[in-house]
């Protein structure tokens, strides 16, 4: 499954961070991004709850 956060949404709230620690971080300003190695998708089954709760939807995932 491929993964995309949209940066100009994101408002760094973590919750994907909380939800699929294997899979998303933050960066230094507090905004979400993949840890290395997930760039081309990963078959975790947090990554669909993540983009789930995002409060603002910047995650999608196809």
């Amino acid at each position: 499954m491929r993964i995309n956060i949209d940066r100009d949404v994101c408002i760094g709230a973590g919750q994907c961070a909380l939800t699929a620690p294997k899979v998303f971080t933050q960066d230094d300003d507090g905004f979400s991004e993949l840890l290395p190695g997930h760039e081309a998708g990963t078959d975790d089954p947090m990554v669909k709850e993540a983009a789930r709760v995002c409060p603002v939807q910047a995650i999608t995932v196809a």
